[in-house]
């Protein structure tokens, strides 16, 4: 079994920064697209960006330009740099990393809450 363990959340006022990071332990064959989604209260989770094991990049377009996602495929570890945050920001994120082990193997983390505001 793979475990996702997320940190670097907190509050932030809006304009600000914060950079989270998710590292992948226990069985690992080879990650290979890893992610983050988010849920705000009374929304469904969203996709926020991925990346596959490669390094192409996809992200939604409410984060793009500000929000940067990146990998450490020696450190089973990524990335989520997020800067100018808005309020409409406030969620929390997940982490997300798959495997292909003869079928697609989800892993997901517990989340790490993000709040902006003044």
């Amino acid at each position: 079994q793979v475990q996702l363990v997320e940190s670097g959340g907190g509050l932030v006022q809006p304009g600000g920064s914060l950079r989270l990071s998710c590292a992948a332990s226990g069985n690992i064959f080879r990650i290979n697209n890893m992610g983050w989604y988010r849920q705000a209260p009374g929304k469904q989770r969203e996709l926020v960006a991925d990346i596959t094991y490669g390094g192409t990049t996809n992200y939604a377009e409410s984060v793009k330009g500000r929000f940067t996602i990146s990998r450490d495929n020696a450190k089973n570890t990524e990335y989520l740099q997020m800067n100018s945050l808005k309020p409409e920001d406030t969620a929390v994120y997940y982490c997300y990393a798959n495997e292909i082990l003869g079928r697609r193997m989800d892993y997901w983390g517990k989340g790490t809450l993000v709040f902006v505001s003044s």
